[in-house]
């Protein structure tokens, strides 16, 4: 029996789900970021790592992994040079198909079909789907895009919290909340963004939403231009021609409620998950 094994490695996770031909789910795999940012070495070990925890899950023998099909969406495989690479990587399966992560959750939230979506989580892209083409928006990575995402918000609260400790404006809960992780000490701030990745920006995300909803100026200020953002994807997705669109992400539900009401009437819910979009990917039938 061909058995079919969906990863999506993202920058705050990477997740895996083993499947039979007819969907029914044998085994799942969980592990920390698995974007093309920590390295091609650390990338490998991860995507091992969720695909041997999904075949062990469903109690598959090392001598049955060259009976499954994987797909794998990866986050920045679009990167100059970085599928090749990713490709002469060794796996211990039938066959290994690579896309990046918005082709996988297009591919999940349209069942296969034409359609666009909205990533929000911890970076941002919009990606459109007509036949065998594909137009990405944005997603040119932190920081200098992903806009509207968790990494772009925890980088305005890192900056709004900074200027509110040198005095350039004035403190406010979400301020004092931020930098009470570093003992309200710029030095402690600057020594932890020498090493801070995107996920690690993205973890304020939360802190801005919850003292947006208890009225803080600044967090407010932070989530209403996030919105602005999010919303101008929105706008440009159906400028380019697409019929639906569909937000996804670890921030599509907390970020909806901040969009104007005529926005949100023009999206759609999807079909299906990343992870069908990945099973896709790896040749799974569609089901029916």
């Amino acid at each position: 029996m061909t058995l079919y094994l969906g990863v999506d490695a993202g920058g705050t996770s990477c997740k895996a789900r083993l499947t039979d031909e007819k969907g029914t789910v044998l085994g799942t795999g969980v592990a920390g970021p698995a974007n093309t940012r920590i390295g091609l070495d650390a990338l490998h070990e991860t995507l091992l790592d969720v695909c041997r925890q999904a075949t062990d899950a469903a109690g598959v023998g090392q001598d049955d992994l060259a009976d499954i099909r994987v797909g794998m969406g990866i986050a920045g495989i679009n990167r100059q040079g970085m599928k090749p690479k990713i490709q002469a990587l060794a796996f211990p399966f039938r066959s290994v198909a690579l896309s990046s992560d918005s082709m996988i959750a297009n591919l999940g939230a349209h069942a296969g079909g034409d359609g666009a979506i909205l990533i929000l989580g911890t970076g941002s892209v919009g990606l459109i789907k007509r036949g065998e083409d594909s137009t990405s928006i944005g997603g040119y990575g932190f920081p200098i895009s992903d806009e509207g995402s968790g990494a772009a918000l925890g980088l305005s609260a890192i900056r709004h919290a900074l200027r509110a400790l040198d005095g350039r404006t004035r403190p406010t809960p979400l301020s004092q909340a931020v930098t009470q992780q570093f003992n309200h000490a710029i030095p402690g701030v600057i020594a932890w963004m020498d090493e801070a990745t995107p996920a690690d920006y993205a973890s304020f995300a939360p802190l801005v939403l919850a003292h947006a909803e208890t009225g803080d100026e600044i967090a407010l200020s932070i989530v209403r231009e996030g919105a602005l953002h999010i919303e101008r994807f929105i706008e440009t997705i159906y400028a380019r021609g697409a019929t639906r669109c569909v937000l996804m992400g670890g921030l599509a539900e907390p970020m909806t409620p901040w969009l104007r009401a005529r926005i949100v009437d023009r999206l759609v819910s999807p079909l299906g998950d990343a992870l069908d979009g990945a099973l896709l990917l790896a040749g799974r039938p569609l089901p029916g």
